[in-house]
């Protein structure tokens, strides 16, 4: 397996990048090409599909030993399920496959052609092993289930977050920010109300609290 790209995006962290690829349209990124993979040609046709399928490496999770169960945190951490029935990065092969909707495809001067992308789901720096275009008439099934995931399917939280900080952080990211901390960040074990959870985003440390449904955003700092 080659790395082709890396993505950069606004996680420097894994704690806050959203659990599933799509959840937060607003978050942006940029899949750069490696030197030897900087060929236009490899790109041809891309910009008449909407969406293309990541394949990526979990670079942070990788582990010698394999374990046939895991615990997804969406189920508290305390029940197990086998690790072919969640998506969690500790895997026999720690591969990741993400589906994010192309804004445009740029040919820069030095980086070759970098793909804008939307929905993304990735560490800054992940490695991408391939792009494959994501075709709908086979791709899309809406009438699938999702198993023990359904009962627990993403909530949404409001977010207060005091205007004096959200204008520390520049406007085009404010967006992406909201929904982001929206999506609750917290592992679902964590539930204590008092405790103040640290987020890395771009390039500043958001500090906040949840209670009673409510995230409270209480320091935004630089990194």
């Amino acid at each position: 397996m080659k790395i082709i790209a890396r993505i950069r995006s606004d996680f420097p962290e894994k704690f806050g990048i959203p659990r599933q690829s799509g959840l937060v349209d607003a978050l942006k990124a940029a899949i750069v090409f490696e030197p030897a993979y900087r060929n236009p040609d490899a790109l041809r046709g891309l910009e008449n599909f909407s969406h293309i399928w990541l394949i990526w490496g979990f670079s942070q999770s990788v582990r010698d030993q394999y374990s046939p169960t895991v615990r997804p945190p969406r189920l508290g951490g305390s029940k197990r399920m086998g690790v072919f029935a969640t998506r969690s990065p500790f895997r026999p092969n720690p591969i990741g496959l993400s589906s994010v909707q192309i804004d445009r495809i740029e040919n820069h001067p030095q980086l070759g052609p970098v793909i804008h992308v939307s929905g993304a789901d990735l560490l800054d720096q992940t490695p991408i092993y391939d792009i494959k275009p994501y075709l709908a008439y086979t791709d899309s099934h809406p009438e699938a289930t999702g198993g023990f995931s359904d009962p627990v399917s993403d909530y949404i939280l409001a977010v207060d977050f005091p205007a004096a900080l959200l204008q520390l952080i520049p406007r085009e990211h404010q967006s992406a920010l909201m929904g982001v901390l929206a999506h609750d960040p917290r592992p679902s074990y964590q539930t204590d109300p008092l405790r103040i959870y640290g987020l890395a985003f771009n390039r500043f440390n958001i500090r906040f609290t949840v209670q009673d449904g409510v995230l409270t955003v209480c320091q935004v700092t630089a990194i």
